[in-house]
Parts: structure tokens; sequence; C-alpha cells
């Protein structure tokens, strides 16, 4: 298992995968860029972003939590790229090959996520923390009817 960010092959997969979308985008002309280009530099950027993050956590449902994140933007970055592709603003070889990347770099966020779920139930922490559902008690309400009238309620 990897012991530093830069160690996790995911890591490596997403910051190829950023910086190759990058070169390829800065080459457009300024209306794709702005377009479609900036969403999908964004969301692929997005993906390794989260990783990091989610690595940089402390507690097993925050690291969960950001790899989910990271995994959403593995899907926004698939959505901008199927247009980037029904626009020909990438070839089809380039399509297929980010898309599998993608679904690689989806894949190890799952195993990652399944590995720390893992952990955090070997060690029994399993439970949620709830507090008690509080009274709140007012002694004049904030808002009276006629506040509300306006809804036709």
């Amino acid at each position: 298992m990897a012991t530093s960010l830069e160690e996790m092959k995911v890591m490596q997969v997403a910051e190829a995968l950023a910086d190759d979308v990058w070169k390829q985008v800065i080459g457009w002309n300024s209306f794709a860029k702005d377009t479609v280009g900036k969403q999908l530099t964004r969301a692929v950027d997005s993906v390794g972003a989260n990783i990091a993050e989610s690595f940089g956590r402390f507690h097993y449902s925050e690291k969960i939590n950001f790899l989910y994140y990271s995994r959403g933007s593995v899907f926004e970055s698939k959505y901008w790229l199927n247009r980037c592709h029904k626009r020909n603003l990438i070839s089809a070889d380039m399509f297929k090959s980010y898309s599998a990347q993608l679904t690689d770099i989806a894949r190890q966020i799952n195993g990652f996520a399944t590995h720390l779920k893992s952990q955090r139930s070997h060690l029994g922490n399993t439970k949620t923390v709830r507090e008690e559902q509080a009274e709140y008690i007012v002694d004049q309400p904030i808002f009276t009817e006629t506040d509300f009238a306006f809804l036709n309620l």
C-alpha cells in the first residue's frame, strides 16, 4: 500500500490524465475552450484534487466522502468528454482512451473506498454519533401569520 499521496497509482493516473487533457484543451479556439474546455479541465482536475483531499483527512467517513466526490468528478468528466467528442474537439481514439482511463480511476476509487470501509468496520467504528433532538422553545414567534400572507397558503 502506498505510504504517500505521490505513490498512489490512482493519483498518478489522475494527474497524468489531467495534464494530458490540459495539453489538448489549451490548443482549442477560444469559444470551445470557454464553453466545454474549461468545464472538462476543471472536472478532470477535481478527480485528483478530491483524492488528495481524501488522503489528507483523518476520519474514515471524511476520507470516503471525498472519494465519492472524486468519483462524481469522474462521471462529470465523462459527460464533458462526450460533449467534446460529439462536437469534434477530440478524436474517437482520444475519447476512448480518456474514457477508459476514467473508468479505471473510478474502479480504483471504489476499491479504495471499500478498503477504507473494511478498515473502519474492523475497528468497530461503524456507528454514527447522534445528538438527541433538542426542543426549541420560542417565547415570541419571529414571524407572524401576516408575514406569510403573500404565500397564499
